[in-house]
């Protein structure tokens, strides 16, 4: 995920609209999340009706009033508002921990078509290696709402790091860039693991008539 934004300035939503501008800023902000690219405009009806929805969304899976740890989430609002002030104005419809790109950066253009948005809202769900999970997400956002988290995360073979410390962050042993995020796969859910091969085992005893070790 990282490679997609290094280079470039990221704002937080947030009153005092801080920047992360430097390398270290978007490693720690992007690496080893999923990340919610949302194509938009403030002079879009449907965008508009989509904000609340959006907004909540993030809200139950990042606010720690509604869960105990925060989801390893971002949502980046790509915005293809026509004015800088129409952008600000729908900024204000999304949440308060989401990240976008300067209305200056000609980048914003490059990622529609980069990401095949033809029409908005489009949500675009990124794997931490930049691959592509959803193509369009807004529909499942609509349907299904939180539990959609809970497919991406397996979908993108996601490692658990929220126990992990920024202080962690070894900028030194860091590798570089281009190479893949690496992953974790999820392991089979122990116990039904074992309950399958419990199962399994009682049929051959019985096959067998509980004689003997099938062969």
């Amino acid at each position: 995920m990282v490679d997609l934004f290094v280079g470039r300035v990221l704002v937080k939503n947030n009153a005092e609209l801080e920047e992360l501008d430097t390398e270290r800023e978007v490693v720690l902000r992007l690496q080893n999340r999923i990340v919610l690219l949302l194509f938009g405009s403030g002079a879009c009806d449907h965008c508009r009706d989509f904000a609340p929805v959006m907004a909540d969304f993030y809200k139950r899976l990042t606010d720690e009033f509604y869960v105990e740890r925060s989801a390893q989430l971002v949502l980046l609002y790509i915005s293809l508002d026509s004015s800088e002030d129409l952008q600000a104005k729908f900024l204000k419809e999304l949440p308060k921990r989401c990240l976008f790109l300067p209305h200056k950066d000609p980048y914003r253009k490059e990622l529609e078509v980069m990401f095949r948005v033809e029409k908005l809202p489009t949500v675009v769900v990124l794997r931490p290696d930049c691959s592509v999970l959803s193509w369009n997400a807004v529909t499942e956002i609509c349907t299904i709402g939180p539990d959609c988290y809970r497919n991406w995360q397996e979908g993108a073979e996601l490692i658990d790091r929220n126990f992990m410390m920024n202080e962690e962050y070894d900028e030194s042993k860091m590798r570089s860039i281009t190479d893949p995020i690496r992953r974790l796969k999820y392991k089979v859910d122990g116990k039904k693991r074992k309950k399958e091969e419990k199962d399994a085992e009682e049929d051959i005893h019985e096959n067998d008539g509980g004689a003997g070790t099938w062969r």
